[in-house]
């Protein structure tokens, strides 16, 4: 898609952000994970934004079955980043909550990728990096109201 393009439609934005989403892979790929992998970093995003789900709650969250989010957990748990407790209403139903050391994990992760992206960034002109702020606050805005629709919709609370 070019700037020529002054109404753009979804399927032509789509195709660009897209390719945006497998650059950043690449570009934050490059900004350590260790000691977790992919997977579990969308666990500790999950329990960020949900403290105190359980772990039916979360393999939903994560499109997953529950045998293998305990795996994922069970790892996250090993490192420390995952803490599990009891639930409130049932002594059966454990809860799962992100530990300090799993907070203070995802803030250095986000200052990494956040470096890598301010590499590119600076190569942007100033307009250009200005629209593109705008659109991607737009975005934002319109992906979270979808993702806490789909929550409500599965029964999953946010913190």
């Amino acid at each position: 898609m070019t700037s020529s393009h002054s109404h753009p439609r979804p399927d032509e934005v789509a195709h660009v952000a897209s390719e945006a989403a497998e650059l950043l892979e690449v570009l934050w790929g490059r900004a350590s994970t260790a000691p977790v992998s992919a997977s579990q970093i969308r666990v500790l995003f999950v329990l960020e934004h949900t403290d105190g789900i359980n772990l039916r709650m979360l393999a939903e969250a994560l499109g997953s079955t529950p045998p293998s989010t305990s795996r994922l957990c069970d790892r996250l748990q090993a490192v420390g980043f995952v803490e599990r407790g009891p639930s409130a209403s049932s002594r059966r139903e454990l809860r799962l909550r992100l530990s300090r050391r799993g907070r203070s994990f995802l803030a250095g992760l986000r200052g990494r990728r956040e470096a890598a992206l301010r590499s590119v960034l600076e190569q942007m002109p100033v307009t250009k990096r200005t629209a593109l702020l705008e659109g991607l606050e737009a975005f934002c805005a319109a992906a979270s109201a979808e993702v806490h629709e789909g929550d409500e919709a599965s029964g999953v609370r946010s913190a």
